[in-house]
């Protein structure tokens, strides 16, 4: 894999030193004196707001050790992943822990498990609600 050339890596201490340089682009006096609800109010022009309860899903420290296993997918599965490009691996990964997450969410709050059995219940009875892979 070749590298970007429009990359460029610099150390936290690198920087400091560029910007007390005078190197840095940024217009720090204007960035410092915004307050903290137009930093936010530009954040969500440029990337959008943050879905509500972003919060639960940050995970302090570091995460746990990968480890390598064969496991077997149906190709469609596969399919779809590898479509969307470079990273699929890390993609799956990801809908494995949110499903991990959110099992684990609703084995700690008795009321979301009664919500879910209702919810598997009606299912069972009528299989026709049941969601269809897309």
């Amino acid at each position: 894999m070749r590298k970007n050339e429009n990359i460029a890596r610099f150390s936290a201490d690198k920087i400091g030193r560029k910007i007390a340089g005078g190197e840095s682009k940024t217009e720090w006096k204007r960035a410092s004196a915004m307050s903290q609800a137009e930093v936010e109010r530009l954040a969500d022009r440029d990337e959008g707001p943050l879905p509500a309860g972003w919060e639960s899903t940050v995970m302090v420290g570091l995460p746990p050790a990968k480890q390598d296993i064969h496991i077997r997918l149906d190709s469609d599965i596969l399919d779809w992943f590898k479509a969307r490009g470079r990273g699929y691996q890390t993609r799956i990964n990801a809908v494995l822990r949110a499903f991990l997450q959110t099992r684990q969410r609703i084995e700690r709050n008795p009321a979301i498990r009664s919500r879910s059995r209702r919810g598997a219940k009606r299912i069972a009875q009528d299989p026709e609600d049941a969601p269809r892979p897309g």
